[in-house]
């Protein structure tokens, strides 16, 4: 089972309406926190049924007599996995469509050109090195028009982490203080800001949420869209050859 965005039942809102009331049996898995996604057909008089549970999805498959659940994938005599298809339509998709909205109206820095055809989100915090790698990584993508990343400042790393991210936020021309700071490397003479102004501490707030409502513990976290549309992660500087994945062709 593919863990796409990770996503809390709070951040992901009510549960999908039911078209019908749920089997007792469903309704005691959903008693336990998972929330019912969608109802799918199932082979050998099993009905499935895709939950999300902890930012999950989980197929649950009841069977024929009512009483029972199977939770877990599904797989068929050829080894193809029946689980991931309704899984991926009832559940990740919706969910990353979900998440993607919520970073765009997260407090962010552009870097690179307002109408690049490519968007990819990064949690940012100015003390974190491989942050500062995955900028480097980025320059042709984002010099050449192709890509404008989006970073989501947080403060995580160090004690004067949130301050450091704050004066970027409150600077004259954030775009510029970013890349003044990403392009100095460990020689970077930003200051953390103290004290916070408000407006600016709840920018850091709302993206301290997002983050932990995604269940994210580290920097960077990158969010981009495959070719088919859908929602992608990556945790941490990507390897070379993930680039073209992330970012595009050159």
């Amino acid at each position: 089972m593919r863990s796409a965005a990770l996503i809390t039942l709070a951040l992901l809102g009510a549960p999908l309406a039911q078209a019908e009331s749920l089997p007792a049996a469903i309704q005691q898995i959903e008693a336990k926190g998972a929330v019912i996604k969608g109802q799918f057909d199932a082979p050998d008089g099993l009905r499935g049924y895709a939950a999300e549970y902890q930012g999950n999805a989980l197929a649950l498959y009841l069977t024929a007599g009512g009483k029972h659940v199977l939770v877990g994938n599904l797989f068929d005599a050829k080894g193809d996995d029946l689980s991931a298809e309704p899984l991926q339509r009832l559940v990740h998709e919706p969910m990353g469509k979900v998440l993607w909205g919520k970073m765009q109206d997260s407090a962010w820095i552009a870097d690179g050109k307002a109408d690049a055809p490519r968007i990819v989100y990064v949690f940012s915090d100015p003390n974190c090195p491989y942050c500062n790698l995955f900028w480097e990584q980025a320059r042709p993508w984002v010099e050449s028009g192709k890509v404008q990343l989006r970073h989501i400042m947080v403060g995580i790393i160090r004690a004067d982490s949130p301050g450091k991210s704050a004066a970027l936020l409150a600077a004259k021309d954030p775009a510029k203080a970013l890349h003044q700071h990403e392009a100095a490397g460990k020689g970077s003479a930003l200051k953390a800001l103290e004290p916070i102004p408000e407006a600016v501490k709840q920018q850091l707030a709302g993206n301290m949420a997002l983050m932990q409502g995604m269940g994210l513990q580290a920097t960077p976290a990158i969010f981009y869209l495959d070719e088919q549309g859908r929602m992608q992660r990556q945790q941490g500087a990507p390897q070379p050859q993930m680039l073209e994945r992330i970012l595009g062709k050159r």
